[in-house]
This record gives C-alpha cells, structure tokens and sequence, in this order.
C-alpha cells in the first residue's frame, strides 16, 4: 500500500505551466512597460501632430516647420553653424569611420600582445565613464592654457591650432567629434576583439602557407568574417550619435556653444522643452518623434543587412575559403 502511494505522482500545489500563471507572472512587468513607456511614446507622437496654439490636429506641419528652421538645417551657406539636423550627420560621416578603424586597428594590434587585457581596460576607460564627465574632460583638454591639444600644437609650431578650440566654431565641432572618437573607440575594439577569436586559426595558417601578405589576408579573410560584427558596431555607433547629448551640453552650453556650432538634434529638444521660459512642448515632441523615426529606420535597414550578409558570408566562405583548404587537405592525404 505505501508502495503504492509513494508510486503515485501528486500533483503540484502550483501549476506554473498555466496559462493564468504566467499571466500573473508577466503582468506587473506589462503594468510598467504599459505606463512608462508604452503610453509615454504613444503621446509624445500624437502631441507632435498637434498645433502648440488651439490642440487641434495639424497633419505634418509642425515636421515641415521643424525642417524649414534655420536651427535645424541652416542650408544659406557652406559655413558652421550648419543646424542641428546636418550637424548630426557631420557628427556620423566623421565619427563613425575614424571610431569603427581606430577600434579595429587596436584590436588586430593587440592580438597577440602580452598583458593586453590591461591596454584594453584603459582603452575601454572612455567607453564607461558617463557622457557628462566625458564633455568636462574634452573641455579641459582644449583649453588654451592648461590644455593638452593646444599646447602640444604650439609647441610643434602649429599656431592656428594652438587657441581655445571651444571659443571658435570650426574647432569646436571638429574638437568634440574627435575627442568623441576616444570615448567610443573602446567600444569597438572590444567587439572586434571578440570577433577576431572566433575566426578559425586553420584559415590564417592556410594563407600563410599559400604565401599570402598580411594585408591580403586580413582583406581575404580577416575583414569579410568581421562582417557582423563590424555591422553591429555601425549600428550602435549610429545609434549613439542620433541621441548625442551630453557631451555636447557639459563640453559647450545648452545652446550647443559659440555660434551653436555643435547645436544637435537631442540638445535642441530639451531646449524646446525645459531650457526656456515659454516651453514649447509640441516642438520638443516633434524632434523626439522625428529622432524616433530615424533611429528605426536606421536600425532596420542595418539588421536586415546583417542577416543578408551572414548567409551570403556563410556560402562565400564555404567557397572561397573552406574550399581550398578542403582541397589542400585532401592533396596532402591522397599524394
């Protein structure tokens, strides 16, 4: 009888397995993603087809506004400011290749290199420490007395870059996109050290044999097996200049510094919203939703390339790599 007893499965006092148990579960966390995300975004877009005025609806005006004024693209000349928008996109055309090759350079650099978890940690400094911090850094490091850059261009005889970068606005928008590529290129370097240690060493000793440079190995084989990896650093890259902030507002001021020089997108929506005395929050929700746009747009177009270059990587490494060196096996084996 106890046999039997102890035989018998009970059943559990709780069954998780439930549909309404995991409800429960997953309930409080839809709560907060309902209250503080869901309905925040849902009425932050419906405000930016609002007029500031009357609240009425107003299609895509207050977006054919925000692109018309000259602090979002100022298109009168070829001359700094050029507007928060353009400004945005400077930032990415300068920033994101010197970041992307600086982070890759330094990764194949120190590949082999003893003790280069340490170069690594303080290379990754700048990616850690809060954007705030970052600006302050970058502001004492071109001021004219006891900064480093224009003091290191007035001793190499280099006078008309031996100033106060943040006081003029060529320098100021160039000083912090450059200063940026030091606090971001940790990121990188990190990722492609990454994707360099799952890159089967049989394909390096391949080319070697073969009598292959450096250079033609790292184009044949290093830098196309970097493919997703170097698509995910664009992405986030990207991504991080849409939203840039605040480097911007602890390096210059909330107007972007002398000239609004380095004026973008994110800083002149909180100005719209909480640096002035009349607010206009219509503005402000129109540049968020604007950013909003681009960020997905951006996004999706990036990743749906990542996944077409991975299949594509997959079959052209099968043949022009594993290919060979299935053959030179196989020459080896049967000669």
């Amino acid at each position: 009888m106890r046999r039997g007893n102890q035989g018998r499965r009970r059943r559990p006092l709780f069954p998780f397995w439930s549909p309404l148990t995991r409800a429960a579960f997953f309930f409080p966390a839809i709560v907060l993603l309902m209250f503080l995300v869901i309905i925040p975004v849902l009425g932050t877009v419906l405000l930016s087809f609002a007029s500031p005025t009357t609240g009425s609806f107003t299609g895509l005006d207050n977006y054919g506004e925000l692109l018309a004024d000259r602090e979002t693209a100022d298109l009168r000349d070829a001359e700094i400011p050029f507007g928060t928008l353009l400004n945005n996109f400077i930032w990415s055309a300068v920033h994101l290749p010197m970041s992307l090759f600086t982070g890759l350079f330094l990764a194949l650099i120190l590949q082999k290199v003893r003790g280069s978890a340490f170069v690594k940690s303080f290379i990754f400094l700048g990616m850690v420490s809060p954007g705030i911090v970052g600006g302050i850094i970058l502001k004492f490091l071109y001021d004219e007395r006891s900064g480093v850059v224009p003091n290191f261009f007035g001793a190499i005889g280099v006078d008309a870059l031996s100033i106060q970068w943040m006081a003029f606005p060529g320098t100021l928008l160039f000083g912090l996109i450059f200063g940026s590529v030091w606090l971001w290129a940790g990121f990188s370097m990190i990722l492609f050290s990454a994707g360099l240690t799952t890159i089967p060493k049989d394909y390096f000793e391949a080319a070697q044999i073969d009598g292959a440079s450096p250079w033609r190995t790292f184009w044949r084989i290093t830098w196309p097996l970097l493919r997703p990896v170097t698509i995910v650093v664009i992405t986030m890259t990207i991504l991080w200049e849409l939203k840039l902030f605040d480097i911007v507002f602890a390096a210059a001021n909330v107007r972007g510094g002398v000239s609004s020089a380095a004026d973008v997108l994110a800083l002149q929506m909180y100005r719209e919203a909480f640096a002035t005395t009349s607010p206009n929050y219509n503005r402000a929700a129109t540049i968020a939703t604007f950013l909003t746009f681009l960020t997905l747009v951006t996004s999706v177009w990036l990743f749906r390339r990542m996944v077409l270059g991975e299949q594509r990587l997959s079959k052209g490494v099968m043949r022009k790599i594993a290919g060979p060196l299935i053959r030179r096996i196989r020459r080896s084996l049967f000669a």
